[in-house]
């Protein structure tokens, strides 16, 4: 039996990883367990990390510190590529007040968490692994332990703080938005309400009758109106054709726009009349509509594409074809002449059979190849991240520098990279289970390691007086930010119960809430407001862990 002692209990490169993947194996199938509908997912691994390393389960020191660096690193530079696409454009239109909401739950709960240090005597790294459990933002224990260990100080102790403080702040945020529907709602409030999306393409009929654009070609109309729009069709003498930019319109032409909802009432003015037939019912066959012409959905899988332009393709000149609509992580986009094309789109294409086949060809629709990871963009991100974290940045008032480290340096890179990458002609397209899959693998293992270290002294932390301090402080911690800016969203602030209630999931990080007010509250509206603010809510405490630690201690 040497052989299977060795293979668990002597310390080697082979145990480390027999180890590491037992107790994350053990903690992922844990975690899809549901008590009373909630379930604490990967997280799960590392509390069986901590049972492991309680009843003294070791793997070599330095195998420990690789593991958890290289588990941390993978997990915030793919969560980077993530969010990167729709970081900026999270600040448009009513998603900076629900960003800046979210910004104010961090703030809250940062003050609360430094105030707290003074009162209760508690150390400050302790409070801010403290507030991580409370937060459930495990990235960002992961850089205030790297902030720690570049202190040389002890990073034990935020640990821990997160092992004790975690499971209340996942309960802790369903409580609270159980006691804003509570004592805060009526029975409308909880009522699905309509709301507008810039982005969603809306389709009208119009029939021209405004003798200012008689005789004019598409192209001299589209520069007498600022808004964006589409001409997918035309009806002329009971013959349906596809508009070029030099199509003259003339007066009775009947066209089929591709617009916003909001655009269509002046662009009635613009054509004439809008017909009132409803264009945008799921039900609707194109293909029937029109015998001469289909529609058909082409995907971008040609890499040279990669952040072209829609409009120097010239598609509709030079094949008689039109794009309507563009298909982008599950958004709708309106198919402008300047939007940017990403490997992965899948842009709705209308023309005769022939011409179809030919723009297949100039845009791939290879479906297989978007299946094969780009691992070439996601090392050479990890590379980048971990220089830029490597940068000494000299602030005014401090003797050593500050450095972003292993967590700040690959999700500022994985933001950016995921942002602009395809306007520079980077491939950095990969797919929604690939991407969770990095995420997973590199959180899965970053929390095996983490318990296992944690774990020695986890038990005898909680079960003294400082641990029922450290609970009810991180309870404190998720309860009161969440109760009082989720008050002033929804009451001084007018934002709808739902986008309120998404909100304050985002900024926590909580997708195990989400859930909940997903169950509670009709429509998407906190699936929304969670993706607009998480971005910045995840990025601003990551970079905060560490400044509050440069700066206090």
């Amino acid at each position: 039996m040497d052989w299977l002692y060795s293979l668990f209990v002597e310390p080697t490169a082979l145990q480390a990883i027999v180890v590491l993947s037992l107790i994350s194996a053990i903690g992922l199938g844990l975690g899809k367990v549901h008590i009373w509908g909630v379930s604490l997912g990967v997280t799960f691994v590392f509390f069986a990390g901590i049972l492991a390393g309680h009843f003294g389960l070791k793997i070599d020191a330095g195998m420990l510190n690789y593991a958890e660096s290289f588990g941390l690193v993978i997990f915030v530079y793919a969560l980077g590529l993530q969010v990167g696409p729709g970081f900026f454009s999270s600040f448009r239109s009513g998603g900076l007040t629900l960003n800046m909401l979210g910004v104010a739950v961090v703030l809250v709960g940062t003050l609360f968490t430094l105030v707290g240090s003074c009162v209760l005597g508690i150390s400050l790294p302790d409070m801010v692994g403290i507030l991580c459990g409370a937060t459930t933002n495990t990235p960002a224990l992961g850089a205030a332990q790297q902030t720690l260990k570049q202190l040389g100080m002890d990073a034990s102790g935020p640990a821990l703080g997160c092992a004790v403080t975690y499971p209340l702040g996942v309960v802790g945020v369903i409580l609270a938005i159980l006691l804003l529907r509570k004592f805060l709602t009526r029975p409308q409030d909880l009522q699905e309400k309509e709301k507008e999306d810039v982005n969603k393409p809306y389709i009208a009929a119009f029939q021209v009758h405004n003798p200012a654009i008689f005789d004019k070609n598409i192209r001299e109309i589209g520069e007498l109106h600022y808004a964006k729009f589409v001409i997918s069709r035309l009806w002329r003498n009971g013959k349906v054709t596809i508009p070029t930019s030099d199509t003259i319109i003339h007066e009775g032409d009947r066209l089929l726009v591709i617009t916003s909802e909001k655009a269509a009432p002046t662009l009635t003015v613009l054509f004439g009349e809008q017909e009132h037939t409803d264009w945008n019912k799921e039900d609707i066959d194109w293909n029937a509509i029109d015998s001469q012409l289909i529609s058909q959905r082409i995907v971008v899988t040609r890499p040279e594409l990669n952040g072209k332009k829609l409009g120097s393709l010239h598609l509709r000149n030079s094949y008689g074809v039109n794009i309507t609509r563009i298909y982008r992580s599950g958004v709708q986009l309106l198919a402008t002449a300047g939007l940017r094309l990403q490997l992965g789109d899948r842009l709705t294409v209308v023309g005769e059979a022939a011409a179809l086949h030919n723009v297949e060809k100039v845009l791939g629709n290879a479906v297989k190849s978007l299946k094969e990871p780009n691992l070439v963009a996601v090392f050479i991100g990890i590379v980048l991240g971990l220089m830029v974290g490597a940068i000494p940045i000299f602030l005014p008032g401090m003797s050593s520098p500050v450095k972003l480290g292993l967590a700040g340096g690959p999700i500022i890179v994985g933001i950016l990279i995921g942002t602009f990458g395809p306007r520079l002609h980077m491939i950095t397209y990969t797919t929604r289970s690939a991407n969770l899959m990095l995420r997973s693998l590199g959180l899965s293992l970053y929390l095996a390691c983490l318990g296992l270290d944690a774990g020695e002294h986890f038990f005898e932390t909680v079960f003294r007086p400082e641990g029922l301090l450290w609970i009810g402080t991180g309870f404190i911690l998720t309860l009161v930010p969440v109760l009082l800016v989720g008050a002033i969203a929804f009451k001084s602030l007018k934002v709808d119960f739902g986008s309120a209630m998404g909100m304050l999931c985002g900024s926590m990080a909580n997708p195990m809430a989400l859930n909940y007010a997903n169950d509670i509250i009709p429509g998407d509206h906190p699936s929304v407001a969670y993706a607009t603010v998480y971005p910045l809510c995840m990025f601003l405490r990551v970079i905060i862990a560490q400044l509050v630690l440069m700066f206090m201690l």
